[in-house]
């Protein structure tokens, strides 16, 4: 009866500190992703306007501000589907523990979990952006949401996932 107890606490949490080191090291990659994507940006503005100085017209001043206005939203959009990424993984974690320590619960709690994140993320993306991209973003989190609620309830019907 120990041996079984201990098994069925260990086995969870040996899982959590699995897909754990597996959300860090995706939260590491998003990281890198971001200074890439920076250095990648830097590196085509100064090309741009080593061009601008040679060419010298008003039309590669309209180009280099547009291209960066693109990018920066490139990467904006880029920034937050990885978010959303790294969010749906936090969450497929939490749901698993509380399938299988509390069944009943589990909905509800990745309910609120989501709807936080969501909400600190809008609130985040608005005040940085301030722009049309924030309508964006919260369409994006809203499908996020209603993804996630749709996935946790089809698993609770599920035998094979309790």
């Amino acid at each position: 009866v120990l041996v079984v107890a201990v098994l069925v606490v260990a086995v969870p949490v040996v899982a959590v500190l699995v897909e754990t080191v597996v959300v860090v090291s995706v939260v590491v990659l998003v990281d890198v992703v971001r200074v890439v994507a920076v250095l990648v940006v830097a590196v085509l503005v100064v090309a741009v306007l080593v061009v601008a100085v040679r060419v010298e017209t008003v039309a590669v001043v309209v180009v280099v501000v547009l291209s960066v206005a693109v990018l920066v939203v490139a990467v904006l959009v880029v920034s937050v589907l990885v978010v959303a990424v790294v969010v749906v993984a936090v969450l497929v974690v939490a749901v698993r523990v509380l399938v299988v320590v509390v069944p009943v619960v589990a909905v509800l709690v990745v309910a609120v979990l989501v709807v936080a994140v969501l909400v600190v993320a809008v609130l985040v993306e608005a005040v940085l952006v301030e722009t049309v991209v924030v309508v964006v973003v919260v369409a994006l989190w809203v499908a996020v949401l209603v993804v996630a609620v749709l996935v946790v309830a089809v698993l609770e019907q599920c035998s094979w996932w309790r």
